[in-house]
Order: C-alpha cells, then sequence, then structure tokens
C-alpha cells in the first residue's frame, strides 16, 4: 500500500509514580476545534481538518508506542457553532495506550499533576493512502472472534476517556480519522450544502470489546473562541 509520510510536533513528559516512571506523549499544540462528549450511550467527537488529522496521526504514534500514554487535552474546548451543551453530557480528554501497559486509569490524575511542560520532538509517520471501500484488509472472522484481543476497551476517570487497544487495532482504525480530514470539507461545500459527514466506532466493527461507540462527525463551523 502507498505511504507518504508526515511530521508530527510532540512534547515528552516522564514522570514517576513510586517506583514506576511513565512516559506520556503530548502534542505540541493540542486540538482546538475538537471536542469530546460522552452522552451516557455512546461517545461524541466533533472536530474540523486539522483536529481530524492530528489525531489520526497521534492514533498511529500509539500504534508505535506501546510503552506510552499518548494524551490529547480538550475538555476546556468550545463547541461547534450551534451545538449547545445538553443536561447529564461532559466533555472529555482522550488518551490511548496499549494494552500492555496495564495502566490503571485510577492513578491518571496523580500522573497528569505531575507531568512538566515536556521535552519538544518531532515524530516521522508513515500515512497509508485512502483504502478503497474503507476498511483495510483483513482476517474478519478473527477480528470478530470473541478470544481476540485486538479489540479497544474504555475507562472513564478524571474526566478523561481512556482507549486501550493493542498496536494492531490502533493502527487498522487511525485512517477514520484521516478520512475525516480528507474528504469532510469536500462534502460540506459541494452543493446542495450538507453539513453532516461522520464515520464512526461502531458495535458491529468487531474493533469495540468493553467499549461504547464513538461517532466522529467534521463540523466546518465554530465561534472564534474556537
Amino acid at each position: 500500500m502507498a505511504t507518504h509520510r508526515v511530521k508530527l510536533p510532540v512534547t515528552i513528559h516522564r514522570a514517576r509514580l513510586g517506583p514506576v516512571e511513565f512516559k506520556v506523549i503530548r502534542p505540541a499544540r493540542p486540538p482546538v476545534r475538537a471536542v469530546l462528549v460522552d452522552r451516557d450511550r455512546y461517545v461524541d467527537t466533533l472536530l474540523d481538518q486539522d483536529a481530524a488529522k492530528l489525531i489520526g496521526g497521534l492514533w498511529t504514534v500509539a500504534a508505535s508506542s506501546p510503552r506510552s500514554l499518548v494524551h490529547i487535552p480538550m475538555r476546556g474546548n468550545h463547541a461547534p457553532d450551534h451545538v449547545q451543551p445538553e443536561a447529564g453530557t461532559r466533555q472529555l480528554d482522550l488518551v490511548l495506550l496499549h494494552h500492555s501497559l496495564q495502566f490503571a486509569p485510577a492513578r491518571w490524575k496523580e500522573l497528569r499533576a505531575r507531568l512538566g511542560p515536556g521535552r519538544p520532538r518531532t515524530v516521522t509517520l508513515p500515512v497509508p493512502a485512502p483504502v478503497p471501500g474503507g476498511e483495510p484488509a483483513g482476517d474478519e472472522a478473527a477480528r470478530h472472534h470473541r478470544e481476540d484481543r485486538d479489540l479497544f476497551h474504555q475507562h472513564l476517570h478524571a474526566e478523561t476517556l481512556f482507549m486501550t487497544g493493542s498496536a494492531k487495532v490502533f493502527r487498522a482504525t487511525a485512517h477514520r480519522f484521516l478520512d475525516i480530514a480528507r474528504y469532510g470539507p469536500g462534502h460540506v461545500a459541494a452543493p446542495p450544502r450538507n453539513p453532516h459527514f461522520c464515520t464512526q466506532f461502531h458495535a458491529a466493527d468487531g474493533v469495540l470489546g468493553d467499549a461504547r461507540e464513538i461517532h466522529i462527525e467534521y463540523r466546518d463551523r465554530w465561534s472564534p473562541h474556537g
């Protein structure tokens, strides 16, 4: 499959909890036009083109960094135009991590408080070309098998959604954000104007274990504060 490479500025943070040192990767410039909303039965992600590219890149970083937590701060962001907060919902940060790290989300608030400004670094990522028909080729039967370990699991703690998975499942699903960045702007702008362009992590996809569905929607109109 053809690929090109992109450079992604990040910051590297290290902090200890007892005898264990943890490495946390953050984007050097966290996404501004992106919100992650806990809607009880599912998780809603609204984002613009730049945020979709960034999160897709960080999804790829998570696939290649099994000993790190990838933290994407966004819970303080403004929502897109014409999106009002609903009762019972809340905005979240996002952490991506490999299941082998065995990090306890209950310790996240303590670890987060110990993170300093971090060390700047640029990572170079291979970005796959769009795949006709959407999903990368693979063994569908294996993906849907109940003992398959390549599934996402979620935890919610300290206003943060934890997405825990394998390198394989992170690598196989990064394109969902990248497709939003590639196709969302053109879809929304094409006449007749249709403002809705989305994808999702659906229960029937075979990538969700103990996890709620995630709806991902492109939005091009944000307030001046966003």
